[in-house]
């Protein structure tokens, strides 16, 4: 069976850095689309990160853009989001997804199908 797996996530003052990892296994042909989500407590959860195969095409929700990168690895079954100058309001579980809406004509962030079991983000002031 398929499988995200996340890890790297921690505790970090304000505007610090943190990586994500995310190891997909189970899969019998690369990925066509990885994105990144968050969820933090009382809120819903929300799309910020997509990387496409086609062209290595990336996209960003404007709460991260500039701070966040979204990037595969030398191993394909493997990316990456780096977060820097983090924020308090970044504290949120992250989740690593496939089956991005992109892949089917829609939003590249509109929405991710299949998500990992999460990691733990924590922002200090």
């Amino acid at each position: 069976d398929k499988q995200l797996m996340e890890s790297g996530g921690g505790s970090v003052q304000a505007g610090g850095s943190l990586i994500l990892s995310c190891v997909a296994t189970g899969y019998t042909a690369p990925l066509g689309c990885v994105g990144w989500g968050r969820q933090a407590p009382g809120k819903a959860r929300e799309e910020i990160a997509a990387w496409y195969q086609y062209k290595s095409s990336t996209y960003y929700a404007d709460s991260v853009k500039g701070r966040f990168t979204i990037s595969q690895a030398k191993d394909p079954y493997t990316f990456y989001l780096q977060m820097d100058n983090l924020r308090p309001e970044d504290t949120a579980m992250y989740y690593c997804a496939d089956d991005c809406s992109g892949e089917y004509g829609g939003d590249p962030l509109g929405d991710f199908g299949y998500w990992g079991q999460g990691t733990s983000v924590t922002v200090s002031s």
